[in-house]
């Protein structure tokens, strides 16, 4: 896709070892083969972004929302059933349903943010336990980041704290677009397993 920030055009990705078929591949990355995950990421990530930048509209957010369901479909590998449809057909359905979801949180964060604005409430409870709660994600976040690569640590921040596109982190740090992508794509698996996130 042109314009797409995730990914390389599968025709100039990683080829599927030894010919396997794509609900093949999904197979191997549900028993945690990240060169499987590779393959698939290059297949379907410009079709993912796509989808996602249809309904969010919003470039940023659609490749975040699109690294999202990048996630979900390694953590949710094991849960792919061949019989009920291509791997493209449910990657396509879980991007679509990714992006309705960033929609409605957008909007239903604007409505609280009026109501609260109208009613000018102070709970100072629940404002306390909400910054304790952060602080300890964040804390977890920090020491998951320890563990990343330099250039890792730093494409992650560039680009989910400081909000540059993949483009821009990689001329930010000097680096080539694809080289970027796949320090990403190893932080983000990596981050996954620190934080415990199981399927």
């Amino acid at each position: 896709m042109r314009g797409s920030q995730l990914s390389e055009p599968a025709s100039s990705g990683t080829p599927r070892p030894a010919g396997l078929r794509l609900d093949e591949v999904m197979q191997r990355v549900a028993c945690g083969d990240k060169e499987a995950f590779t393959v698939l990421y290059d297949a379907v990530a410009d079709t993912v972004f796509g989808i996602v930048l249809k309904v969010v509209r919003d470039r940023a957010q659609s490749e975040e929302v699109a690294q999202e369901v990048m996630i979900d479909l390694w953590r949710r590998a094991s849960r792919y059933d061949p019989g009920k449809g291509s791997v493209h057909a449910w990657a396509t359905m879980l991007a679509h349903r990714r992006a309705v979801d960033r929609v409605r949180s957008a909007e239903a964060a604007a409505n609280r943010d009026h109501d609260h604005a109208v009613r000018d409430l102070q709970r100072p409870y629940d404002d306390v336990a909400e910054r304790v709660e952060t602080r300890l994600q964040s804390q977890q976040v920090r020491r998951c980041m320890k563990q990343l690569t330099e250039l890792q640590r730093q494409a992650v921040t560039l680009a989910y704290y400081q909000g540059l596109t993949y483009r821009e982190v990689a001329e930010t740090l000097r680096t080539p677009l694809p080289t970027i992508k796949t320090r990403m794509r190893d932080g983000l698996i990596r981050l996954r397993d620190c934080m415990g996130v199981t399927t």
